[in-house]
């Protein structure tokens, strides 16, 4: 017997199935568990939830004397009812820029303590839930659509100490942009993202002191990291209902079209197109990141590099769609304008790759800042144009992130 009751009704030995409301609004990443710990409760009753069903197959029933709000014989019905909740809450109308970069701040922070919940879940030798996870999917597909360069710009300023987890938020947001790209239909698009978050579990079995070396590894601590693709499949069979295309990526987004990539030296005609999807995004999101060992390289120039390793690593048409998803000068990509000034891209313009939003904020003619400018290069009458990539680190601008995205460092 399902029940839904109100969340003051909730008592420990209860199995919380679902909360009726978003992923965003409750404290737990996943649901189906029993209730043993005050402070879950405590933690529900503080939120936003009003609302829950329970288990009473697999827990306790509301106390004696008091009533359910709704009673539902068929986990089908809860599921309707759930997927009408959702629906009448979710936003993907477009919102501005600033509007976007505000919400997938909190996305962000919430996927962080989700991805790391499911990391040390899995290193306790936990089954995966890939059903709890799918929720996380769809918050950040909702993002991806509505504005693709919040969400995946914010998730790239990662620190080294959470690169495992935010990398993952990454990955799986740039996977439905590119899913988007390739046209994919929505099932795919789901199943895409699902498989980007996945795709590094593996490393939850990995030491952390070669996880998150500050330095080149050794030959031998290579070795131990390149186990993550399969030790990440073995955990996912450990779960129940894990779509093969998830499985896929987490085992083969490190190989290479030329063959020379791992576990399994597949070659372009033998890795799947969600694998190829997944190492284009994997390597991007590494590259532009800090690392213990390295800064992050500016989002256009690693776009430049990447084209240049294209033919032997990446499928040629999966990175042009990427291209194409991201922009030629990605958000937070450091430019200089043909009047001398420079900019950092701030969003993407509808009409061409080539004329994104720029905020400029320094002349280099002067040699000084000048009072910060957004330009939509795509605006008819507008005469300037990008002329170069810039360095970050050549002209040492500390503040280029909070100037792209409006948000305090």
């Amino acid at each position: 017997m399902l029940k839904k009751i109100q969340v003051h009704q909730l008592v420990l030995g209860m199995h919380l199935k679902e909360f009726c409301g978003s992923w965003m609004e409750h404290p737990f990443w996943r649901n189906g568990f029993v209730l043993t710990d005050p402070k879950d409760i405590e933690s529900i009753l503080a939120s936003s939830i009003k609302e829950v069903w329970i288990d009473c197959a697999k827990g306790l029933d509301v106390t004696e004397g008091e009533t359910a709000v709704t009673v539902a014989e068929s986990e089908a019905e809860v599921d309707a009812a759930l997927e009408q909740v959702v629906a009448e809450r979710r936003v993907v109308e477009p919102r501005s820029m600033a509007q976007e970069i505000e919400h997938a701040a909190k996305i962000c922070k919430q996927s962080k303590r989700a991805v790391m919940s499911m990391f040390e879940e899995a290193r306790m030798g936990k089954a995966v839930d890939t059903v709890g996870a799918q929720k996380l999917v769809e918050e950040i597909t909702d993002s991806v659509v509505r504005n693709p360069g919040a969400l995946i710009s914010l998730a790239r300023l990662k620190t080294a100490d959470d690169y495992t987890y935010m990398h993952s938020v990454a990955v799986c947001a740039m996977m439905v942009a590119l899913a988007k790209q390739l046209n994919l239909d929505e099932q795919q698009t789901r199943v895409a993202g699902l498989a980007g978050l996945m795709h590094d579990l593996g490393k939850a079995m990995i030491p952390m002191e070669v996880l998150n070396k500050p330095g080149k590894l050794t030959a031998a601590e290579f070795e131990i990291v390149k186990r993550h693709p399969k030790e990440g499949h073995t955990m996912l069979l450990s779960g129940s209902d894990v779509h093969p295309l998830v499985l896929d990526v987490c085992l083969h987004h490190h190989e290479k079209t030329d063959g020379s990539g791992y576990p399994e030296g597949l070659n372009e005609a033998t890795i799947s197109l969600f694998a190829k999807m997944g190492a284009v995004c994997d390597v991007y999101d590494a590259i532009t990141s800090n690392r213990p060992y390295k800064q992050g390289w500016d989002p256009a120039e690693s776009l430049r590099r990447m084209a240049e390793w294209a033919k032997g690593h990446f499928d040629l048409q999966v990175f042009q769609a990427f291209v194409k998803s991201l922009g030629i000068y990605p958000v937070g990509s450091l430019v200089q304008l043909s009047s001398g000034r420079l900019g950092v891209v701030t969003e993407q313009s509808r009409k061409s790759l080539t004329t994104p939003l720029v905020k400029v904020f320094f002349s280099t003619k002067s040699n000084m800042r000048i009072i910060p400018e957004i330009i939509d290069l795509s605006r008819p009458g507008v005469t300037e144009k990008i002329v170069s990539r810039e360095d970050p680190a050549k002209w040492r601008f500390t503040d280029l992130n909070e100037l792209w995205s409006g948000l305090p460092a």
